[in-house]
């Protein structure tokens, strides 16, 4: 069984993948400053809850943009893992060459979405990332990492908006009845559910236009299934793309 640790800025996933399907995934806040053990402890607590034990597990592979918070993790999975445990970076074959000015600027998500991303649809690829960033990624027909974009995401400019003001309020992320609010909570939820589908759609044309193949768009992250929907230029949407990428790079590894 592999274990597959997804460390992001706000959330950490961790995936259990057998016999060709993922078992399980879960979903845990990221804390800089949890030791090994405190992880370890979560850990079985989560593969009890599904009836699992740590001693199937017989790989693992960890994709961090959180420095300070991958030591425990790495050392958590080598303490359980009989094998190497994979961290994507500098080293490790993902089959992607990157078109980066500085490859090593790319976040280890982002190519690691691109590796999925590109198994699924090699004719190329758009990933729209909705995380604590919203992140494009382009992918050529080649299986390069072209580039993209980098903006706030959705909870983080909500978050924005309730501190830098006196009176807004935070709210719950979710799509309002209609564009115009009437409230100024459904006024807030549309400018960030409305708007954000908007600044993808916009994007994706602007990324046409610099492209000479037609890209397949697709959606992932927390937040990716209800922007998708009110998007025009998303064609999918997967929640475990990251997950996926993974895998595909773990198997690369072996």
């Amino acid at each position: 069984m592999l274990l597959a640790v997804d460390i992001g800025n706000t959330h950490t996933v961790l995936g259990l993948f057998e016999g060709g399907v993922w078992l399980h995934h879960f979903r845990i806040e990221t804390r800089v400053g949890r030791t090994s053990d405190e992880l370890k402890v979560l850990l079985v607590g989560l593969l009890g809850h599904e009836s699992l034990s740590m001693g199937r597990i017989t790989g693992g592979i960890i994709s961090s943009v959180v420095p300070p918070a991958t030591g425990a993790v790495q050392r958590l999975l080598e303490s359980v893992v009989p094998g190497p445990t994979l961290v994507v970076g500098p080293g490790i074959k993902t089959g992607m060459p990157v078109l980066y000015d500085n490859p090593k600027e790319v976040g280890a998500d982002r190519i690691v979405n691109s590796v999925a991303a590109y198994d699924r649809f090699p004719g190329g690829a758009v990933v729209v990332d909705f995380g604590t960033a919203t992140t494009f990624d382009v992918v050529t027909p080649r299986g390069e990492y072209m580039g993209g974009i980098i903006a706030p995401g959705l909870a983080l400019s909500a978050e924005a908006l309730y501190r830098a003001t006196a009176k807004l309020p935070r709210v719950e992320i979710v799509r309002p009845a209609r564009v115009i609010g009437k409230n100024t909570v459904a006024s807030i939820q549309s400018g960030l559910v409305f708007g954000y589908a908007g600044m993808v759609d916009s994007l994706i044309g602007q990324i046409r236009g610099e492209i000479d193949f037609e890209p397949h768009v697709i959606a992932t992250g927390g937040l990716g299934a209800l922007v998708a929907r009110e998007s025009k230029a998303i064609q999918d949407q997967d929640e475990m793309l990251t997950l996926n990428g993974l895998r595909i790079i773990h198997d690369r590894n072996q």
